[in-house]
């Protein structure tokens, strides 16, 4: 027993990683963890087998996405559902949390993948088939600028019930939101993306809002269809467990606000304060004083009741 107590253990230290150029230096900072993550970045890849609108659908989803995506053009032979090992290697490769897969089978035709990853691990993936697809081509309309912020319009009771719209609801907003920035002018809100749940199909429309003369300061708003349009249909999910769902929206301290005394907002930010005084007596009230309700005493009131014939200098109580 003492010899195995004597008996020394070799511990090997790893050595971290340190940059030998500036370049170098750059690139590990920007991968190291901070207390403002960077933009999140997609990574867009199709399977082993693929159709021509899996393909098309790929690059017009990568069009809205743009600059914060990554597409490649070749194929990766891999599932997602069954081994999900490649699309966490890619996602180390290029800092991405989000990914979109697309492939298509005899099964499961013109099927996409919509996920996101929590520390280079998948986190929660959902499968949606494409039944009706209209690319941006086919729409002969101006489109919005590249990285154009889109508002994201989520229509639907199974949003808000269901465990599984609820997912995708998230997903889907984590995946199109784009950067956060704290202001936007008016003119910048021009991309709509509209997500409506209904029958058991999710039906995706892309508008453009047009700013029209109204006759007065607030503009009349039109909404102008742009593409991609899709109509899609629930497959298969793969959803992370209450735990490790909280952990992942989990934020440092040092992010969240600290809670001043007797201030509150409300739903449109705007800022309350309540004001804590001591028991006032009315009767004590300082009031605003005017010529005309002062009292007047001595001879001067009575000259002046004389005046005005109210009372006489007899009947006249002087103070």
């Amino acid at each position: 027993m003492q010899k195995l107590l004597e008996k020394k253990v070799k511990v090997q230290y790893v050595p971290c990683k340190k940059a030998n150029t500036k370049r170098a230096k750059r690139f590990l900072d920007n991968r190291a963890p901070k207390l403002t993550e960077n933009i999140k970045n997609a990574m867009i890849m199709k399977g082993g087998n693929t159709s021509m609108t899996v393909t098309q659908a790929l690059k017009d989803i990568y069009a809205l996405k743009k600059p914060s995506a990554v597409l490649y053009k070749k194929k990766n032979i891999t599932r997602p559902f069954e081994d999900s090992t490649s699309l966490e290697f890619f996602s180390k490769k290029t800092d991405s949390s989000l990914f979109l897969f697309g492939s298509h089978n005899k099964k499961r035709p013109n099927n996409l993948i919509f996920g996101r990853l929590f520390d280079f691990h998948v986190l929660d993936m959902i499968e949606l088939g494409i039944e009706k697809y209209i690319s941006l081509s086919d729409i002969k309309s101006s489109k919005c600028p590249e990285g154009t912020k889109p508002m994201l319009v989520f229509a639907g009771e199974a949003f808000d019930h269901e465990n599984d719209h609820k997912r995708l609801k998230s997903l889907l907003t984590d995946f199109f939101r784009g950067p956060v920035v704290p202001s936007v002018r008016l003119a910048g809100l021009e991309h709509v993306l509209h997500f409506t749940a209904l029958e058991g199909k999710i039906y995706m429309r892309s508008y453009r809002s047009l700013l029209k003369k109204s006759g007065c300061r607030t503009p009349r708003i039109e909404l102008e269809e742009i593409g991609p349009s899709f109509d899609f249909i629930l497959r298969r999910t793969h959803l992370a467990s209450d735990d490790l769902y909280k952990t992942a929206h989990r934020q440092p301290k040092a992010l969240k606000p600290k809670k001043k005394k007797n201030i509150s907002h409300d739903t449109f930010g705007t800022k309350f304060g309540r004001l804590h005084m001591q028991k006032q007596d009315l009767a004590k009230l300082q009031t605003r004083k005017m010529k005309g309700l002062r009292k007047r005493r001595g001879p001067a009131a009575a000259a002046a009741a004389v005046v005005e014939g109210e009372t006489s200098p007899k009947t006249t109580e002087v103070e």
